[in-house]
């Protein structure tokens, strides 16, 4: 069964390295484009372009999947299925081309979380269970006939990050057994059912990532873990964006704190040596990891020993 991959970042690089481990043959693998990164606008290749080259696997790098030239390329590897994971929106052109269809792989249990940052979503939501998904891509994004899923469990203290790292790895292995499924001509094809409530996860903003310090304590922890590490949550301190990564709820007494500090957007307490608390409407949310605009990322504790307020 010859097999086109396509995907770009590393969630998408587990999946790929587990079909190449299972002895799929991958004949090819389309991905984005290089760009430049940094300072020094140096090219940059994906991760997927940088496993499939040590792989020797060729690779296809089309600006415009719609384009003529492209189209014509990808139909000379005449894959019997394309295998998608986290990559861009498919024309009917390309995800129509192989006889056996073309198959994605989705962080949520479908159709919950349908969209573009289901894991993130999931956290902040305060969710406790999602999962993976492989489906048939149709011309709805996310809305194709499912193969196969299975839950995952998120932790308390699970940020976006860490569900990010376990579920790209049960995802390419739930990929392999769907692949194998496929391959053997058994397999199920199971319609979404949207006619339940339905919880989206739209693609997310830097505005969508500004911390709102009215709500609760739970909602607010939730929030930045579902945002950590990247793009990270984010308020203002002193007229400079100050990122946070990482707090904890604090339900035992306070420590004895001498500063009581209004700004704009919340009630901060310190004590200029371990703690930095902040006031929600229902208690306090100690800040464990933050970085001031500017500055890397560091502990509390190594920010107070240097900022002065």
């Amino acid at each position: 069964m010859r097999i086109i991959f396509m995907g770009t970042p590393d969630f998408a690089v587990a999946t790929l390295q587990r079909l190449v481990e299972n002895g799929f043959e991958v004949v090819a693998v389309i991905t984005a484009p290089d760009k430049p990164v940094g300072r020094g606008q140096k090219m940059s290749e994906s991760p997927v372009k940088k496993y499939a080259v040590l792989q020797g696997i060729p690779v296809l790098q089309p600006e415009k999947l719609k384009n003529k030239a492209f189209l014509e390329e990808l139909a000379t590897y005449q894959a019997d299925l394309q295998v998608v994971v986290a990559f861009r929106m498919l024309p009917e052109s390309v995800w129509a081309m192989p006889k056996m269809g073309t198959i994605n792989l989705h962080g949520s249990l479908l159709p919950q979380y349908r969209g573009a940052a289901p894991i993130n979503w999931a956290v902040i939501n305060g969710e406790t269970i999602t999962g993976v998904t492989t489906f048939f891509i149709e011309k709805e994004i996310d809305t194709g006939n499912i193969i196969f899923s299975e839950n995952i469990e998120i932790k308390a203290t699970d940020t976006a990050g860490d569900l990010h790292d376990r579920m790209m790895w049960i995802g390419g292995d739930l990929m392999v057994k769907t692949v194998k499924a496929i391959q053997s001509g058994v397999y199920p094809s199971l319609k979404q059912d949207f006619s339940q409530e339905l919880k989206p996860a739209p693609k997310i903003f830097k505005e969508t990532c500004k911390i709102d310090w009215q709500k609760d304590a739970k909602t607010i922890y939730n929030f930045v873990r579902g945002l950590s590490p990247y793009p990270a949550a984010w308020t203002t301190l002193d007229g400079k964006v100050l990122k946070i990564f990482e707090t904890e709820i604090v339900s035992e007494e306070l420590p004895e704190l001498l500063d009581n500090l209004k700004f704009e957007h919340f009630i901060l307490k310190t004590d200029h040596k371990k703690h930095l608390l902040i006031q929600t409407s229902n208690g306090y949310l100690a800040i464990k990891s933050l970085q001031l605009e500017g500055k890397k990322r560091m502990t509390t504790e190594e920010f107070l020993r240097g900022y002065r307020f």
